[in-house]
């Protein structure tokens, strides 16, 4: 549900929707909507609207109606979601000139300062130059280095995992996008995107503030009762600039004194900077833009799917078992797996996969927007409709992924190799179309090698309390649009003296 609202600001709501109520005109198209629930007078389905976990309650919807695309009335805001692959494909990808438009989010971007997303077209070139599935392989060697830094951090401290995977995940993506050194001690950008993702994670979900739906609200003064989103998006706004301005700079300054080690801001100012543009100013500005987002989007998911990995192994501990074993058999004992021996590791490349698809860490894609009328399968979508793609109810389809909420790594394998007639989950669980996130590649990457780094020397399992027994996990995650692990405890050990051997010596490579 929705959250509580003063009755101060619903009768300013109450003002807002009548005039909405009296501007709206029928679409001439006699096509019907596609089906959805119940919807009230004006307010259409406002009351109903999810305020977390909203791909389930659309999986539910999707269910009840008996579609893979619905749509649902937000006080005169049109949302459609697809729940399957063929929706997806034919309207993101087949149609990605129509469904490629940003969504208008108030709360994100006008009042939170998100206006440098990723979404604009400079940008995503800028990223896919540098990210793209061949120019990723540049980056091997720190991806290395950043698994065997964090072993070595778990060695000296297994209790707190989630710190270790979220200063794994700062220190990779600061070296790579800024050439920035974030492993010393006191680094001020280790934690700097944690409170702006937090920020972008609740506000990037449709119908989690209500000034998403009633755009008007954000003339409400933060004084107002009922007003906490203005106060909270100041809030989050300050984290949201400094994540943008502060490591640039920084770049910048390091790269006038001659300092700067080579990444991508780096590259592409140097590449700026030897063109006749005329236009310098703004090209840094996306450049500045784009470097935002890397830092942003890689720091938090990587550390949260990290996370759901160490879930799934204490959930299937069999599964840890059969990864560990193809390990010892290609790598021998006292020996770190490098990225050419991912070939012959076809378990241990189905665990990424289901880890990818299992508790997918964004389920729900970051929104697309249609702004002209079109019409699919017999139903009219309307103009300015906003268009989701449910990742978790297309990684969680029976038909595509039997037993769907079971940890399976088999099911993408067949006769001891990957299965290539087993769609793997990295079709969803990055977006759609043109939207799809352009670091996926150095995601799955980095993704593999630090997995399959901690199964060849850790046994992770389940602590014990005071007396000895198992304690539980609650396999927990924020709901929010990045979906992490909520905090846990387990066991982390090194499975023999080679493995601590091998960790240990690592260093000597970094």
């Amino acid at each position: 549900m929705i959250p509580a609202i003063s009755s101060s600001l619903w009768s300013i709501l109450a003002l807002i929707i009548l005039f909405y109520g009296t501007r709206w005109k029928r679409n001439r198209s006699r096509l019907p909507l596609p089906p959805g629930p119940k919807t009230l007078p004006l307010i259409g389905n406002l009351l109903d609207m999810p305020s977390e976990r909203q791909w389930e309650a659309y999986h539910a919807w999707s269910k009840e109606c008996n579609s893979d695309i619905i749509h649902i009335d937000a006080a005169g805001t049109s949302i459609v979601v697809l729940s399957s692959m063929e929706a997806v494909r034919d309207l993101f990808d087949r149609r990605s000139s129509l469904y490629s438009d940003r969504v208008r989010l108030p709360m994100l971007v006008e009042l939170m300062g998100w206006d440098f997303g990723i979404g604009e077209r400079a940008h995503r070139k800028l990223f896919h130059d540098a990210f793209n599935v061949n120019a990723v392989k540049q980056f091997h060697p720190q991806e290395r280095v950043a698994a065997h830094r964090l072993l070595r951090r778990i060695l000296n401290d297994p209790k707190d995992i989630m710190k270790h995977f979220r200063h794994l995940a700062a220190v990779l993506i600061m070296d790579v996008t800024y050439g920035i050194d974030a492993s010393i001690p006191g680094d001020p950008y280790t934690n700097l995107a944690k409170e702006a993702m937090h920020g972008l994670s609740v506000a990037s979900l449709p119908g989690r503030f209500l000034v998403d739906t009633i755009p008007a609200l954000k003339y409400v003064p933060s004084w107002f009762p009922g007003a906490d989103f203005q106060r909270q998006a100041k809030k989050w706004r300050k984290a949201t600039r400094d994540l943008l301005e502060m490591p640039f700079a920084h770049a910048k300054r390091d790269i006038a004194l001659g300092s700067a080690s080579p990444s991508f801001t780096s590259r592409s100012l140097a590449a700026l900077e030897a063109s006749p543009n005329n236009k310098k100013r703004e090209h840094e500005n996306v450049i500045k833009g784009t470097a935002a987002n890397m830092y942003s989007a890689g720091s938090d998911t990587t550390a949260a799917t990290l996370g759901t990995f160490v879930y799934a192994m204490l959930a299937n501990p069999e599964a840890q078992r059969k990864a560990q074993a193809e390990l010892d058999v290609v790598l021998g004992p006292g020996h770190l797996p490098d990225f050419a021996d991912e070939v012959a590791l076809p378990y241990v490349s189905a665990v990424v996969k289901e880890v990818l698809r299992w508790k997918n860490v964004t389920p729900i894609a970051f929104p697309h927007f249609v702004s002209v009328d079109d019409d699919y399968r017999g139903y009219r979508i309307p103009a300015g409709s906003i268009v989701i793609g449910n990742t978790w109810a297309i990684l969680h389809d029976e038909d595509m992924y039997p037993d769907p909420h079971a940890f399976k790594p088999e099911r993408f394998l067949l006769g001891g190799k990957l299965n290539p007639a087993v769609q793997g989950p990295e079709v969803a669980a990055f977006g759609f179309g043109r939207r799809i996130c352009p670091g996926r590649h150095m995601a799955t990457s980095s993704l593999f090698i630090t997995v399959a780094s901690m199964l060849a020397t850790l046994d992770i399992k389940k602590a014990r309390d005071e007396h000895g027994n198992e304690v539980e996990p609650s396999y927990e995650f924020f709901p929010g649009l990045i979906s992490t692990p909520l905090p846990f405890k387990c066991s982390i050990t090194p499975r023999s003296r080679q493995a601590v051997e091998a960790i240990n010596a690592s260093s000597g490579n970094d």
